[in-house]
């Protein structure tokens, strides 16, 4: 479901030409209600609340929706540099820092992502809620997906369950990985001896990472990896388990010959929210992982 036409934002509303076919049709109200809900894909709870609000209206041919109104950021603005990867009127996609975490917690006074992107958006004069899709741990990088609208949050949200955003990652480990491990299938719960750790148990949730790709070296591998689960530290409980810790991620037994967790999120994948566009976002390494990587490829040449 997707709307394949020109579009544009006006204000607070969006502006849409759904074309004749919906014009001419002798009931037009039931007619809009039926092509928002089954060929745009609206979630029936935003429709409502439009409907109710007054938020769809017709101006000529043009389809008007009250998709941008105002909204507090719901989180403090806090300036610093942002890496934008991707952006449009309904999403954002920017490149987390190691050692920041995308939200704060109840304890926490430290900057996190989502003071940064309030900030992003109170410089370009936009005013809408800080809706974050998924998260990366404090200290792995990458693309982090967040919607600009409650219509953009729904759909996100929906693909997410529907596991329809993919996310895939680069990892340096410890040891050799076998080209045979190519899934691990294995629920994770929280450790009972640990608050901040997670574990492998038979009474945890599902979840399930892919092993895209492998190059092994004598003391460490690089893998690609695809989630097609998002558990609290799954990358890192799973290839701790299977053996092979990332480096650096001393809380799951890596090695401390690297700051943080050699982790980071090369690729993100999901369908824009209004055209059903695939999209595919990149983020380029962080200059620690490539310095890491070519230390462990000189080392395999010596």
């Amino acid at each position: 479901m997707s709307y394949t036409g020109r579009w544009s934002k006006r204000g607070e509303w969006l502006e849409m030409t759904p074309g004749k076919a919906l014009m001419n049709q002798p009931d037009r109200n039931e007619a809009t209600a039926k092509w928002l809900l089954e060929t745009v894909g609206m979630p029936e709870k935003l429709y409502r609340k439009l409907h109710h609000e007054q938020g769809i209206q017709w101006r000529g041919d043009r389809l008007r929706l009250v998709l941008f109104p105002y909204r507090d950021y719901g989180i403090e603005p806090r300036w610093q540099e942002l890496h934008v990867l991707f952006e449009d009127d309904f999403c954002l996609v920017v490149n987390k820092p190691a050692g920041m975490a995308v939200h704060p917690d109840s304890e926490s006074t430290e900057i996190t992502l989502n003071h940064v992107v309030a900030a992003y958006y109170e410089a370009a004069g936009l005013d809408t809620a800080v809706r974050h899709i998924h998260r990366l741990d404090k200290d792995t990088t990458g693309p982090v997906l967040y919607a600009k609208n409650e219509f953009a949050q729904l759909k996100l949200d929906e693909a997410m369950r529907e596991k329809k955003v993919v996310r895939i990652y680069a990892a340096i480990v410890e040891g050799r990985v076998s080209s045979d491990l190519k899934r691990i299938d294995l629920p994770i719960g929280k450790d009972r001896y640990h608050a901040s750790r997670r574990r492998v148990s038979l009474t945890g949730q599902a979840a399930i990472t892919h092993i895209l790709s492998s190059e092994v070296y004598p003391k460490a591998s690089l893998l690609q990896v695809r989630l097609e689960t998002g558990r609290t530290h799954q990358i890192r409980v799973h290839l701790s388990h299977m053996g092979h810790p990332i480096l650096g991620d001393t809380l799951y037994g890596g090695s401390a010959v690297f700051p943080r967790q050699a982790l980071h999120g090369e690729r993100l994948l999901f369908d824009h929210p209004l055209t059903g566009e695939r999209l595919e976002v990149q983020a380029p390494w962080p200059t620690d992982m490539i310095i890491l990587r070519e230390r462990i490829i000189e080392a395999a040449d010596c």
